[in-house]
């Protein structure tokens, strides 16, 4: 099973130089033992675009967002045996904020991935 964990934050904090060493590692180790697929940070939302659909149109709304109170600050895909095993993962990551950035306050929400059409697409 492949799960999306998604960072969540209304922090504005940046990563300390000891959290993203600590965060390396624990990727390192995911990527040799096969089960993180894909990582990334994103860049901030006055960097980023969004399409909105209204009114039968779609546009284009330029960052930063008004509305935005959390900011998706990264995410990661894991393949996962269920959903208990991506939680305890989930739960390691935000304990190595914990344990390098004090004070910081996020959420790790964790998704089951339903498919890929690019998968089948392929075969």
């Amino acid at each position: 099973m492949r799960f999306m964990f998604i960072i969540h934050s209304a922090s504005d904090m940046a990563p300390t130089p000891a959290l993203m060493e600590a965060m390396h590692a624990m990727a390192k180790r995911e990527v040799e033992a096969g089960r993180m697929v894909a990582d990334g940070g994103l860049m901030p939302p006055a960097m980023g675009a969004a399409l909105q659909t209204k009114g039968g149109k779609t546009v284009t709304l330029d960052g930063p967002f008004a509305e935005t109170k959390e900011v998706i600050g990264g995410f990661a895909i894991f393949e996962l045996p269920d959903m208990e095993a991506a939680i305890a993962s989930g739960r390691e990551f935000m304990d190595v904020h914990v344990a390098h950035m004090p004070g910081w306050e996020g959420v790790c929400e964790i998704r089951q991935i339903a498919g890929s059409q690019v998968e089948s697409l392929r075969a």
